[in-house]
C-alpha cells in the first residue's frame, strides 16, 4: 500500500522535540524524506535516528533558525541530499514572556525573529527552487503540488496577556500565510497555517531551558494549567502527536485545493 507522503522532501524546524518530532516522526512513518533542524544538535540526531528506524531518509541541519544564514543551509540541505522541496513546515519557536512594560528590546526581537523572520528568510530562499521544479514540471506536462505549513497560535488571533512579542510573531505568520497563499499559488503550492491552544510540551511544563545563551523561564504554571484546561470543550490540554495530526491534514492529497487558510487546533477553544 503505498504511503500518503511516499518520496515526499519534507523541511521541518524545531524537530528535536514536542510538536515538531511528532510532525517529523508522522512524515516520516507515512514515507517523507526529512530534513530536520533543532538547535539541540543531539536532539535532533536522536530524531533522525527514530526516522530512520521507521525505514525513511534524514538530514540534519541543527542551529539557530535565526541565524542570518541558517535559511541558505537549511534549504541547502534539502537541495543537497534530495534535490527537491515538497513539504516546508516553519514549526521552530519558544516563548519568553513579559508584560510590555518590562519587556526588553532584546526579548521582543529575539521572540519576533524565530517566529516570524526566519520562516520569512526559509521561504524566501526556497522560492528559487520551487519555482524551477514548477517550471520543469509544467513543461513536462504535469503538476507536482507542493505544501506550506506554517504554525501559529490561538495567541496570534486572540492576543495573551504578558506575551506581546509572541502574539505578534504569531499573528504575523498569519499574515505571511495568506500573502503567499496569494504568490505562490501559480506554483502549486498550498500555503496553510496551524495554530495551536493548548498543547503539553516543554513550552507549556514548567522549565528553565538554555537557548542561545540565554536561561529562560518556559511554562505555564501548574494550578494556571489546570484551570485553562477546565474551560477547554475536551477538558484536556493536547499532545505533540494530535498538534502533529493537524499539521499532517494539510499535507495529504485531499488537501490539493486548501490554501490561505488558518486552522485552530486548541480542543475546542475558540477564543482566549
Amino acid at each position: 500500500m503505498t504511503k500518503s507522503l511516499e518520496g515526499k522532501v519534507a523541511l521541518v524546524t524545531g524537530a528535536g522535540r514536542g510538536i515538531g518530532r511528532s510532525i517529523a516522526l508522522k512524515f516520516a512513518s507515512q514515507g517523507a524524506r526529512l530534513v530536520i533542524n533543532d538547535l539541540d544538535e543531539g536532539a535532533t540526531n536522536e530524531v533522525a535516528s527514530e526516522i530512520r528506524a521507521l525505514g525513511a531518509q534524514a538530514v540534519v541541519c541543527a542551529g539557530s533558525v535565526s541565524a542570518p544564514d541558517f535559511a541558505d543551509r537549511f534549504v541547502g540541505s534539502a537541495l543537497k541530499h534530495y534535490d527537491d522541496i515538497n513539504i516546508i513546515v516553519n514549526n521552530a519557536g519558544y516563548t519568553w514572556d513579559n508584560v510590555i512594560q518590562k519587556m526588553t528590546d532584546e526579548q521582543w526581537y529575539a521572540i519576533v525573529d524565530v517566529h516570524l523572520t526566519a520562516p520569512f528568510r526559509i521561504l524566501r530562499a526556497a522560492q528559487p527552487i520551487i519555482r524551477a521544479k514548477a517550471k520543469q514540471e509544467e513543461e513536462a506536462g504535469g503538476i507536482v503540488s507542493r505544501r506550506v505549513v506554517n504554525i501559529s497560535s490561538v495567541a496570534g488571533l486572540f492576543g495573551n496577556a504578558g506575551q506581546s512579542n509572541y502574539s505578534v510573531g504569531k499573528a504575523g505568520i498569519v499574515g505571511l500565510t495568506q500573502t503567499l497563499a496569494k504568490e505562490w499559488g501559480r506554483l502549486n503550492v498550498t500555503v496553510n497555517c496551524v495554530a495551536f491552544g493548548l498543547i503539553k510540551t516543554r513550552l507549556t511544563t514548567s522549565s528553565v531551558a538554555n537557548i542561545e545563551g540565554r536561561d529562560i523561564k518556559l511554562g505555564v504554571n501548574p494550578a494556571l494549567m489546570a484551570t485553562m484546561e477546565q474551560i477547554i470543550p475536551l477538558g484536556r490540554a493536547g499532545t505533540p502527536d494530535e498538534a502533529a495530526g493537524a499539521v499532517y491534514m494539510f499535507c495529504l492529497p485531499e488537501a490539493d485545493y486548501v490554501s490561505g487558510q488558518t486552522l485552530m487546533c486548541s480542543g475546542g477553544l475558540t477564543g482566549v
